[in-house]
């Protein structure tokens, strides 16, 4: 029997659902999304403003400065993930700037980054680190997109 992934997405205003719109469509996001994961469960995505990304990185990571993606794992088996996904969207859009690389791309690879999150994946450790970040680029490959960690 196939998975059954059930991927919420969450705009925490008009404006940002705007500026994300112009970014990618829900329709693609969930593609990445299920590029990444191949258990059943439910994914939520929530995209916020810096405001609600740095209350949420102070309250669980006690860093006082929004983020750009926040991973809560509420469940992981072989067959099941649960997981909500947070993303600033003012974050991503200003690193994709500094590091000269189109929104889009670097939106894609941050779903897919939390996505590997939610999976038990880390890179606390650079063993893990590298495991981790070749599994991005494949999926990234995959899905169009190059090399995150290449030289600009």
């Amino acid at each position: 029997m196939p998975s059954k992934l059930v991927i919420d997405i969450q705009v925490a205003s008009p404006a940002l659902e705007k500026k994300l719109g112009a970014i990618a469509s829900s329709t693609l996001i969930k593609k990445w999304v299920n590029t990444a994961i191949e258990q059943s469960g439910v994914i939520t995505l929530r995209f916020v403003n810096c405001a609600e990304g740095r209350k949420l990185n102070a309250a669980y990571r006690h860093k006082d400065k929004a983020t750009n993606v926040l991973t809560f794992p509420y469940e992981l088996t072989k067959k099941t993930v649960i997981a909500d996904i947070i993303f600033c969207l003012p974050v991503i859009q200003e690193e994709a700037y500094d590091q000269g690389k189109a929104v889009k791309a670097h939106l894609a690879h941050l779903v897919i980054h939390g996505c590997l999150h939610a999976q038990g994946l880390d890179h606390e450790i650079p063993k893990e680190a590298q495991k981790m970040e070749s599994h991005e680029i494949d999926l990234l490959q995959q899905l169009g997109f190059t090399d995150p960690y290449a030289p600009a």
